[in-house]
C-alpha cells in the first residue's frame, strides 16, 4: 500500500481494523472528489480521477459521467494505516435520496461534506436527518477551502444553526481562499502544510502568526468538550490543558454518542486535508464491534446478533445490480461468517439459496474472496430472490432485520414502446429497473391501460427512461410527468350505515356496519404511503361484531383508501371508527364484512367533504442580484411562497415553497431568466391542500 503522508500516525490506534462509512453531502459539495482522493492516497488508484473529465472510479456509469453527478451509490474498499475502509459514495441529488437511505441503513459511520462557501445546503440537511434516523455517527469535512468566499467559521455556524448539533472544530486553516495551504491540528498543536506539485504533507510547529489564534481556539475546543464529557472535565479542572490523548478519546466518545460532531477542513481538489480526514475516520468513527448488536425479529420474538464472526450468520441486502456477468446482491454482514457454497435462508421468502461467489467490491470491478465475516460489505452471486431490504441468515438461526424505509414515489410518467413487438421487452426491462431501484414503481392505469412509471422526481424518471433506452435498447414514448396527488377528509360523517346483503343461491353474504369518519389532522403523513395517515378503531360492545369481523372491516376500509372520490387518488389523513353492526348466523363471513367496510367507507367519503392534496418542494434558488426581481415574479406565478432570502457576494439565495407540479421545466426557465447564471435545488416539503390552478388528470403519452 502506498503511504503518501510523512508523519507518524501511531497516536491514533482504533480498536479493530474495519470501518464502514459513507460520504454524504449536497450535490456539487465534492463527495466524489473526496472519495477519489482517498482512493489515490491509499494506493488503490495511481491517478487522480476528476468529475469534470469523467475519469472517476465511483461515477463509472455512462449516465453519471455524462451528467457529472452521482446517481448510484458505489462501494469501494481501501486500506489506511493497516485498517480496511469500506466506503460508499452516495448521491447528492434529492431525486436519488433512496440510494442514500439504503446505504445509511448498513453503514456504521459517515463523512458529511460541506461547501466552505455555501455551508449547509438543503440536501445536506436532508441527508443529515436521514443519518439521525439510523443513529449513524458522523464527522464533518468543510471542503473547497480554496474557493473565493470560503470561510470556515461561517460554514461551522451554519452547521450549528441548521443541523442543531454542537460542532467541535479541530483544525485552523493556514491561508485563505486561493492561498489556502494547510491546517493547524489543534489537538496536537502542529501545522500540516501541503506543497503544490508534491504528494506529501510537511509537519511542523504552528506558524508564528497563528499561534495566538491557535491557542485561543484550542482553549475554546477544550471548554466545549469539557462541558459535554465528564472525563475531559476532570482533566480540564485539574491541569493547565487537556492532553491530546484525553481530548482525542473525548472527541471519539462524543462522536459515537451523537452529542457533537468533529469538524475538519481542506480542499480535496487540491489534495489538501485528506490525510488527516482519514486519520479522523480511524480515530473517531466506530468499528463494527463499537456498534450495538443488530436487532431482528422472528415470529414475534426479538433476536440480537453481535458483530462476532463465530455467531450465526445474519446479513442485510441493500442493493441489487444486474451486471453483465449476472445478478449481484450487495449485502452487509452483521454477524457470523459466510463462505462460498454456503446455504442461506431468505427470511422474507422463507426459502434457502446457495451462495455462488463472494466478491469484494471496487465500484464496477470485483475481486473474488472465499469468505466474508461480521462487519464486511460484499457482493454475492447466486442469490436470485433477494431484493433491497431482504435478510439473509443461517437456516438454523432465522431472523428478519428491519429494512430501510422506502419513500412513496411523487412523480409519474406514462411509458409505451413505439413498436408493439417491444411490449414484452419493456415489461421485462421495467421489472429489472424496479428490482435494482425500489424507489421506482410500475403500475397499469386501469382506465387507459397505460404503463405508469413512478419515481422520486423529474431527474429520477429521466435517468430511468434513459436506462431503458441505453441498457435495454428500447425506443419508448414518454408522457408528461404527473405528480402524486392525495385526497383527504376535511369534514367527515357520523353514523354511516351500510348493509351488505347478497343472495344468489346457496350460502349468502350478510354484513351490517356503522362507521364514523373524521379528519386525522396533523398525524397524517401523505409522503409515507397510501394508508400511513389512517387510523381504525372499534367501539362496538356486546359482541355485536366478532373480533375477526372487525379486522375484516378494517381491511375493507384500507382497500377503499386506494382511490378517492375526487380523482381516484389515494386517500390519507382520516380516522374511521366502527360504532355498531350486526351479523347473520349463517350468511356472515369475513369476506362479507370486508366488502361492507370497503363500500361503507366509499359512501362516507362521497358524503363528506374532501380536499385534494399536492406535494410541495422547498426550493433554494441562487441568482445574480440583478435578476432577483424576475425570479421572484416567476416563483409567484408558479404559486410559490417565498420563505427567506440572503445576499452572498453578488448573488442572492432565495428560499421558497413551491408545488411540485409547477417545477417541471423550471431549470430551463431559470437559465433563460438569468442568462445561464442561476441555479436551484429542491427537496420534498410535505403536502398541502391544492390552491389556485392545479390538475390531477391522468398522464397521457407524448408521441
Amino acid at each position: 500500500m502506498a503511504m503518501r503522508a510523512n508523519w507518524n500516525r501511531n497516536h491514533l490506534v482504533p480498536p479493530t481494523g474495519i470501518r464502514n462509512l459513507g460520504i454524504l453531502a449536497h450535490v456539487d459539495a465534492g463527495k466524489t472528489t473526496v472519495t477519489e482522493r482517498i482512493l489515490y492516497l491509499t494506493g488503490v488508484t495511481h491517478r487522480r480521477g476528476e468529475v469534470h473529465e469523467g475519469t472517476t472510479v465511483t461515477d463509472f456509469d455512462p449516465l453519471e459521467r455524462d451528467r457529472g453527478i452521482t446517481i448510484f451509490a458505489a462501494a469501494v474498499s481501501c486500506v489506511w494505516n493497516g485498517h480496511r475502509i469500506n466506503l460508499i459514495d452516495t448521491p447528492g441529488h434529492v431525486d436519488f435520496t433512496d440510494e442514500v437511505e439504503r446505504s445509511l441503513r448498513v453503514l456504521d459511520g459517515a463523512i458529511a461534506v460541506f461547501d466552505a462557501v455555501a455551508g449547509v445546503e438543503p440536501q445536506s440537511e436532508s441527508v443529515w436527518r436521514q443519518a439521525d434516523r439510523y443513529g449513524v455517527p458522523r464527522i464533518a469535512f468543510v471542503n473547497k477551502m480554496d474557493r473565493a468566499g470560503a470561510d470556515l467559521d461561517t460554514a461551522v455556524e451554519s452547521i450549528r444553526e441548521r443541523l442543531r448539533v454542537t460542532p467541535l472544530v479541530v483544525q485552523l486553516p493556514i491561508g485563505r481562499e486561493d492561498g489556502f495551504a494547510g491546517v493547524v491540528d489543534l489537538p496536537r498543536m502542529r501545522s500540516l502544510v501541503w506543497h503544490a506539485g508534491r504528494d506529501t504533507v510537511t509537519e511542523g510547529p504552528v506558524p508564528e502568526g497563528l499561534r495566538d489564534e491557535a491557542h485561543r481556539r484550542r482553549r475554546l475546543l477544550e471548554e466545549t468538550v469539557a462541558e459535554l464529557h465528564p472525563g475531559a472535565l476532570e482533566e480540564f479542572c485539574s491541569r493547565p490543558e487537556i492532553s491530546a490523548p484525553t481530548l482525542t478519546a473525548a472527541l471519539r466518545d462524543l462522536t459515537l454518542s451523537g452529542e457533537a460532531v468533529v469538524v475538519l477542513c481542506g480542499s480535496a481538489y487540491r489534495d489538501r486535508g485528506v490525510e488527516p480526514l482519514l486519520d479522523a475516520v480511524l480515530a473517531y468513527l466506530p468499528a463494527p464491534p463499537d456498534v450495538p448488536p443488530v436487532r431482528g425479529d422472528w415470529q414475534g420474538e426479538q433476536v440480537e446478533r453481535p458483530a462476532d464472526p463465530a455467531a450465526p450468520f445474519a446479513a442485510l441486502v441493500f442493493k441489487v445490480h444486474a451486471a453483465p456477468t449476472g445478478r449481484l446482491t450487495y449485502l452487509r454482514v452483521y454477524s457470523g461468517t459466510i463462505r462460498r457454497g454456503d446455504l442461506v435462508l431468505n427470511a422474507a421468502a422463507r426459502r434457502t439459496e446457495r451462495i455462488g461467489r463472494i466478491l469484494r467490491v471496487h465500484a464496477d470491478r470485483h475481486a473474488e474472496t472465499d469468505s466474508a465475516t461480521a462487519g464486511d460489505i460484499v457482493a454475492v452471486a447466486g442469490v436470485k430472490a433477494a431484493r433491497a431490504g431482504t435478510t439473509l441468515c443461517a437456516p438454523a438461526a432465522p431472523l428478519v432485520l428491519e429494512p430501510p424505509v422506502a419513500a412513496a414515489p411523487v412523480v409519474s410518467v406514462a411509458v409505451e414502446p413505439r413498436g408493439t413487438a417491444d411490449a414484452d421487452r419493456l415489461a421485462t426491462a421495467l421489472a429489472r429497473l424496479t428490482d435494482e431501484d425500489p424507489s421506482l414503481s410500475v403500475r397499469t392505469d386501469p382506465e387507459t391501460g397505460q404503463t405508469v412509471l413512478s419515481g422520486m422526481g423529474e431527474l429520477h424518471l429521466e435517468v430511468a427512461v434513459e436506462r431503458l433506452r441505453r441498457a435495454h435498447g428500447l425506443d419508448v414514448a414518454v408522457g408528461r410527468p404527473r405528480v402524486a396527488y392525495r385526497e383527504t377528509v376535511v369534514r367527515g360523517v357520523s353514523g354511516m350505515l351500510y348493509r351488505h346483503v347478497k343472495q344468489d343461491g346457496g350460502a349468502g353474504q350478510f354484513a351490517h356496519v356503522v362507521l364514523d369518519v373524521e379528519p386525522l389532522g396533523h398525524d397524517a403523513d401523505p409522503c409515507a404511503g397510501r394508508d400511513a395517515g389512517f387510523v381504525f378503531r372499534s367501539t362496538v360492545t356486546g359482541g355485536r361484531v366478532p373480533r375477526e369481523y372487525v379486522a375484516a372491516v378494517e381491511a375493507g376500509c384500507r382497500d377503499a383508501l386506494a382511490e378517492g372520490p375526487l380523482g381516484g387518488h389515494p386517500v390519507t389523513g382520516l380516522r374511521v371508527t366502527l360504532t355498531d353492526g350486526a351479523t347473520h348466523p349463517k350468511d356472515s363471513s369475513e369476506m362479507a364484512f370486508r366488502t361492507a367496510g370497503r363500500l361503507a367507507l366509499r359512501e362516507a367519503l362521497r358524503a363528506g367533504e374532501m380536499a385534494l392534496l399536492e406535494p410541495l418542494a422547498e426550493v433554494t434558488v441562487t441568482v445574480p442580484d440583478d435578476a432577483v426581481g424576475g425570479v421572484l415574479g416567476d416563483l409567484a406565478a408558479r404559486r410559490g411562497r417565498v420563505t427567506g432570502s440572503a445576499a452572498r457576494a453578488g448573488t442572492v439565495v432565495v428560499t421558497a415553497t413551491v408545488p411540485l407540479a409547477e417545477l417541471f421545466g423550471y431549470a430551463a426557465r431559470l437559465r433563460g431568466r438569468t442568462q445561464g447564471r442561476g441555479a436551484f435545488t429542491s427537496r420534498p416539503a410535505g403536502y398541502a391542500q391544492v390552491t389556485g390552478t392545479a390538475t390531477g388528470s391522468r398522464p397521457g403519452v407524448a408521441r
